[in-house]
């Protein structure tokens, strides 16, 4: 029998009528019609499912979706400030050629979004530290890490407005 959860999502009030059992992940992708959050391991090992709940990443494989009931939830589709502008995360990634495959290249970003949102200037044991949680098959990390410290370059110049 599905339930009802009313949430705030990438900023617009929502209701969605999901199982009790379903992740949010599940409910993101398939109650929500969100597909950019991705399904990696589906144990909360690979990041790719890595959404900003109440401010903080969560992996959204691991979280039953009633449990987001009263949250406020961001994904990397709201990110995005408009349609026609990237966040400087998302900018920076295309820039330094971060993403090769991009299946984990959501979860970075929103990760990255976090981490500079509480430090708008990590070191680079920071950054690594911070996005240990999210697995890249593809790349070595170090594109990964330079897209973040440009972003964080960026955005000290940046008005407040864009971050």
């Amino acid at each position: 029998m599905r339930q009802f959860i009313a949430l705030t999502l990438n900023g617009e009030p929502r209701e969605l009528a999901v199982e009790p059992h379903s992740t949010l992940l599940d409910a993101l992708r398939h109650d929500a019609g969100l597909t950019g959050t991705k399904k990696g391991c589906d144990v909360g090992e690979c990041g790719s499912c890595t959404v900003l709940m109440d401010g903080k990443p969560t992996n959204a494989c691991l979280v039953l979706a009633p449990e987001a009931h009263g949250c406020t939830l961001v994904t990397i589709e709201g990110i995005q400030p408009d349609p026609d502008t990237v966040h400087p995360v998302q900018d920076q990634f295309m820039r330094c050629g971060a993403a090769q495959c991009g299946f984990c290249t959501p979860g970075f970003v929103v990760m990255a979004k976090a981490l500079l949102d509480e430090n708008p200037q990590p070191t680079r044991d920071e950054i690594r530290f911070a996005i240990a949680g999210n697995i890249c098959r593809c790349t070595g990390y170090t594109k990964i890490i330079e897209a973040i410290e440009q972003t964080a370059e960026t955005l000290r110049h940046a008005p407040e407005a864009t971050r």
